[in-house]
């Protein structure tokens, strides 16, 4: 049974930068033999639960390089895109991840997958384990369960998208850097996004450069984007056509930023009753943050020129607000590079970024978008003033299409892949 080749981007060539049969296997939980892996396979991919665009994104390209994966998966990523790939042994050990279940489910859930992940881990034969995320505990995934997987003999390739998550949410705590040393030093290869990131993994947590490779957060190419146009996606959010869009997308979260998009917002309404804000996302980490930043959007009285939908988006879904937005704005206080800008570009849509972590680098002013000064929302209000006067905005309809050929080629999964699986060989020939 032969199963579909999705294979990495096409090449693309430019003068200038922007005209330029499968096996699914269900385990029971009562059986600690999860599975037979096959003799040829050799990476594991490990995704706990993290980004679906990314991991489905990055199981098809390394396939397409002829690699042959045990990916571990869960119920919501049961798609055709993995089930229909003959080069991908799915092993569904996370299950159903439903949030709307007891306490005492979800606990009986996590049990039940860490046992399987201990019981796949034993007999498997992939001498690779590529971890893409850490799962529920992120203590115990990031200490004891790495050096399980080394004294089984696996070789650690980790995809660090954050050097230190805690930090950035207001988290960090001994305990958080000690089990982030301990699962760096753990691993044989680290994967980041960024040559910040690489540096501040050496100073932070001495950890050799020769060990770190920088490879491109690759395009989101999954997420379901249909012939709906942008006239019809303003229709059905109740936009005319004079309005002027701003799109905050993702998480809600302290780092966020949110609430200096929504006092710029309240100041550009002074001057120009045309914008309209589309906030859309799920709240994470601090429950009260979004209460705040609602309370102040309905107490300023601009609450009529918001549309809100708080709660997680499914990737069907996406498309409508990123064709019906004019703008996306990252008004974020702290990252090093956001999944949301690299969404953004596969719908051609530019953004206005802070200026923090490396969204300068991701982002050619004038021709992908704005950067604007961290904390200001004066300096937003002023840069989404400068954005809806720009050419790139009384263009936009051609300018996305140019986006998304540049984003295609910038961080075309190929290039992910071509990297990737020279550190594979690397460390299987070590």
């Amino acid at each position: 049974m032969t199963g579909n080749r999705n294979g990495s981007l096409a090449k693309f060539s430019s003068a200038d930068r922007l005209s330029q049969g499968p096996r699914e296997l269900r385990l029971k939980k009562e059986d600690c033999a999860v599975n037979e892996p096959r003799a040829t396979v050799e990476i594991a991919l490990l995704t706990g639960g993290g980004d679906k665009p990314y991991a489905l994104g990055m199981a098809a390209a390394l396939t397409s390089e002829g690699i042959l994966l045990d990916f571990i998966g869960s119920d919501d990523l049961q798609v055709p895109e993995l089930l229909n790939n003959a080069r991908i042994n799915f092993l569904n050990l996370r299950g159903d991840q439903c949030p709307n279940v007891s306490p005492f489910a979800k606990a009986r859930r996590i049990l039940n997958y860490y046992i399987r992940l201990v019981c796949y881990a034993a007999t498997a034969r992939p001498k690779i384990f590529h971890i893409l995320w850490t799962n529920k505990f992120v203590f115990f995934d990031r200490t004891l369960l790495v050096a399980y997987y080394r004294l089984l003999g696996k070789r650690i390739v980790l995809t660090a998208h954050n050097v230190n998550a805690g930090r950035r949410d207001s988290k960090d705590s001994w305990l958080n850097r000690f089990s982030l040393k301990c699962e760096y030093t753990l691993s044989d290869h680290i994967f980041v996004h960024t040559e910040k990131m690489r540096n501040e993994l050496s100073a932070e947590f001495g950890i050799s450069p020769g060990k770190v490779s920088v490879i491109p957060f690759g395009i989101n190419n999954t997420t379901l984007n249909t012939s709906l146009s942008t006239g019809e996606a303003k229709r059905r959010l109740g936009l005319v056509n004079d309005d002027k869009a701003i799109l905050f997308f993702g998480n809600i979260a302290p780092y966020k930023g949110l609430e200096y998009l929504a006092t710029a917002f309240g100041e550009l309404l002074q001057t120009d009753p045309s914008y309209r804000l589309i906030i859309v996302g799920k709240p994470k980490g601090d429950e009260n943050y979004w209460g705040r930043i609602h309370r102040a959007i309905v107490q300023s009285g601009i609450a009529d020129r918001v549309i809100e939908r708080i709660e997680y988006i499914p990737d069907e879904e996406t498309e409508l607000y990123f064709k019906a937005a004019d703008v996306l704005v990252l008004p974020y206080t702290h990252i090093f590079q956001s999944g949301v800008l690299f969404l953004g570009y596969s719908f051609g849509l530019p953004a206005i970024a802070a200026d923090v972590g490396c969204l300068r680098e991701e982002i050619i002013e004038g021709e992908t978008g704005l950067i604007f000064e961290a904390r200001d929302s004066s300096a937003l209000a002023r840069a989404i003033e400068q954005y809806f006067a720009s050419e790139l905005f009384r263009q936009l309809e051609r300018r996305r299409s140019q986006i998304k050929t540049y984003a295609n080629d910038r961080y075309s999964w190929s290039r992910v892949a071509t990297i990737t699986t020279g550190v594979y060989s690397g460390l299987l020939e070590s």
